[in-house]
């Protein structure tokens, strides 16, 4: 198959997955599923964008963080804030924003901050930088509990079915997908698509090509002339905002914005879970990650729905299973196995069956 070939059929594969996806949980699911299910597959989504910013720092640049948790939260603060409260600043009055409206907010916010951290991250790298980031995890919940004033005075933020019901073009539009749920599914199902198509694009561009020699050789990349400061912060403000894009979009599925320490840690280890099951450095991956880490949650509970607590261990069981057995994640996995299958069939056509030697009669005497 030709080079050609397998772009064609890659891209015939993503036509037909996410026609799927489109149809099946879009069109079928007022019948076939609850709410519940549908959030279900929205918050894979959301997931799977934090971890496609996670990607982008770790997998092809190189960067370790589990700190993500952070600028998830600072996401969904942002949104929260945004269509909850109303402010003035400068003279000008705004506030009570449509969810759409928020997103450009959030996506500059958390790049900015992304890029404030990237600075001082400069100086450290490997298990050091992931400390760093660690820290910052638990920096922000505290951070959060002290500026941010919410429903009764705490940080938690919630919003009613009001604020986060689908706008109305939506509704006119698709006036079969109008309950709020439908329409948060199909939001982190457009933002889903439109973050792959992006680290395509990416990974393909001259900055993707940059990211990939920093991460092999920083010494080597920095003699051909490519600048790994900005390189390596770049990087952390593209991996934050999709982290914080990602937070946006779960207050559409969670209905608030909270800033639990346990839970900011959890979602940071979610995001490099999924991007170590998915492949790092691949571009669906993560996606893929994002789907395996709340569906094998989901059924570890119901397994043991008398004993929660075994949930995580089998989770982590599961985990260590899957990465012994496919050590470079689902999409490297995948790879090596179409590999395989493609030279064991250029064996079986390059060598044809010999033909059979006629029996030597028996001699004489």
């Amino acid at each position: 198959m030709t080079r050609s070939q397998q772009r064609a059929l890659r891209l015939a594969v993503s036509v037909v997955v996410v026609a799927v996806l489109m149809v099946w949980f879009g069109w079928v699911f007022p019948t076939q599923y609850t709410s519940t299910d549908t959030r279900l597959v929205a918050q894979a989504f959301y997931i799977g964008i934090a971890a496609m910013g996670l990607n982008i720092l770790t997998g092809y640049n190189g960067q370790v963080s589990i700190g993500h948790g952070a600028f998830f939260g600072v996401g969904a603060y942002t949104t929260a804030l945004l269509m909850d409260h109303q402010y003035t600043w400068l003279g000008v009055t705004f506030g009570h924003m449509s969810f759409v409206a928020t997103l450009l907010p959030c996506a500059i916010v958390t790049f900015v901050i992304g890029a404030l951290v990237g600075f001082p991250a400069l100086r450290v790298k490997g298990l050091y930088l992931a400390l760093v980031t660690l820290g910052l995890a638990v920096v922000f919940p505290d951070l959060a509990t002290r500026f941010v004033k919410g429903t009764g005075g705490t940080s938690l933020v919630a919003l009613n079915s009001s604020e986060l019901a689908a706008p109305s073009w939506f509704s006119k539009w698709f006036p079969s997908l109008s309950a709020q749920d439908q329409w948060a599914y199909m939001m982190c199902f457009v933002l889903a698509i439109v973050g792959l198509v992006a680290v395509w694009v990416i990974a393909r561009s001259r900055f993707g090509r940059s990211l990939i020699a920093v991460r092999d050789h920083e010494a080597a990349a920095s003699s051909v002339g490519i600048d790994l400061a900005r390189t390596k912060v770049v990087a952390f403000a593209l991996s934050a905002m999709y982290a914080g894009i990602a937070g946006s979009l779960s207050v559409l599925v969670v209905f608030n914005a909270s800033a639990d320490k346990v839970e900011t840690f959890q979602n940071s280890i979610e995001f490099l879970v999924a991007l170590v099951i998915g492949g790092t450095a691949t571009v669906v991956g993560p996606l893929i990650g994002g789907f395996a880490v709340v569906y094998i949650d989901k059924w570890t509970k119901d397994a043991f729905p008398s004993k929660p607590v075994l949930s995580p261990a089998i989770f982590g069981i599961a985990l260590i299973v899957l990465m012994y057995v496919l050590p470079d994640g689902v999409v490297g996995g995948s790879r090596r196995l179409f590999a395989w299958s493609r030279r064991t069939l250029r064996t079986r056509r390059a060598s044809p069956v010999a033909p059979a030697t006629p029996a030597t009669p028996a001699s004489t005497r």
